[in-house]
């Protein structure tokens, strides 16, 4: 418990009575149980507090990600409320150029919504006869399977637009986190470090400063990846001739931040846009082909090169904690599921009883694996990676 409660100096701990010391050696049938009883019981009350820890998270890393421009008008000898104002109208500033430039030009589409709505019908329509005459499956059954869907992702989406994209918490909470977490960050700091022993302050000062640099890796790795897609995404729209070719690559990834669900909306917005404004299939499977080489070149070079390695998770921890993310926060918890095992993995790496955890979400090969089941060569470099 040192490593928890600050210690002074010449004072020893007393003694508790016997039925308070925690006991060793219990067995098996016992740790487990109450392993999943703790496991369930923290989860449960992580998806019942979802509509306050989800906003509060996002909060979180955005004043990770906004310390470095608050400390700069700091040094510049700015008042701390004026800076912190400053640095959050500057965040907002950003977000509003980017609303606007996706607002006006998506007022384009008005005149092409009564055509797109003709064409997607008409698209229905055609794949209901083909999927009846090629697979024997009647129309009403295709209608049953599609409302079933839809329900399915309507409860899904609508899951995460409550948690984190509500009005009230987007516009209100969350610029209101972010200004307390950052006028407060000396208390919260100093608060953490009076919490844990003396002796370990360096360990909990290495801590943070590893964690804050992860977090903004992490953020920094998503916006340079979504820059780099987009970039992408316009230059082959634009080579194959599609009609608002800008717009379509910056909403696609945008929406390539959402796992799964983005990606098949992404794609799908551009190939209809090609069926209303050119004859023929040719277009349309030009673009499919072109982001189905863009998404390879995400999935297997940029993410791991530009997100993943800065925060040092390795694929398979990487897969399964966003799926988990996503059964508990919807999308938001996708998008939180990895910062937070990258401060896991900063955290665990510290503490001796922890680092074979920290090196289970890590993606560096061991250096001496047991030879008697692990091949030698399958370890034989550090710094193994999957790609």
């Amino acid at each position: 418990m040192g490593l928890f409660f600050k210690s002074r100096k010449h004072e020893t701990a007393p003694e508790l009575p016997e039925w308070l010391t925690a006991r060793d050696g219990f067995p098996f049938y016992i740790k487990a149980p109450m392993v999943l009883i703790g496991l369930y019981l923290f989860f449960y009350i992580l998806n019942l507090l979802q509509e306050i820890i989800v906003p509060f998270a996002f909060a979180g890393l955005i004043a990770v990600l906004l310390n470095p421009i608050y400390n700069r008008f700091q040094k510049w000898k700015f008042n701390k409320i004026v800076a912190i104002v400053l640095t959050i109208f500057l965040a907002i500033l950003v977000v509003a150029g980017i609303m606007f430039f996706l607002s006006s030009q998506i007022v384009q589409f008005g005149d092409m919504i009564p055509k797109l709505e003709k064409k997607a019908m008409k698209l229905l329509d055609n794949l209901q006869v083909w999927l009846s005459t090629s697979f024997g499956i009647s129309t009403e059954k295709q209608m049953s399977m599609l409302d079933e869907a839809i329900n399915n992702s309507r409860a899904y989406v609508g899951k995460t637009v409550n948690t984190l994209f509500g009005i009230i918490s987007f516009f209100i909470l969350i610029p209101l986190y972010v200004f307390l977490l950052l006028f407060y960050k000396p208390l919260i700091l100093n608060f953490i470090f009076e919490v844990f022993d003396e002796n370990n302050s360096d360990q909990v000062a290495e801590i943070l400063q590893e964690t804050k640099g992860a977090v903004q890796s992490y953020i920094v790795g998503l916006m340079i990846e979504t820059t780099i897609i987009a970039t992408l995404n316009s230059i082959a729209l634009l080579i194959l001739g599609v009609q608002y070719a800008l717009l379509l690559g910056v909403i696609g990834a945008i929406l390539n931040l959402i796992p799964y669900i983005g990606g098949i909306i992404a794609i799908a917005l551009p190939v209809l846009i090609s069926f209303i404004t050119k004859d023929g299939y040719t277009t349309p499977l030009l673009i499919i082909a072109a982001y189905t080489v863009i998404q390879f070149l995400d999935n297997n070079i940029i993410v791991p090169r530009v997100v993943s390695s800065k925060v040092s998770v390795n694929a398979l921890i990487s897969i399964l904690v966003v799926l988990l993310g996503g059964t508990l926060w919807g999308v938001s918890g996708m998008f939180l599921s990895i910062p937070f095992v990258a401060v896991l993995k900063i955290i665990f790496d510290r503490i001796d009883e922890l680092k074979p955890w920290g090196k289970l979400l890590g993606d560096t090969m061991p250096n001496d694996p047991p030879p008697k089941v692990v091949n030698p060569r399958e370890a034989e470099d550090e710094q193994q990676t999957l790609f």
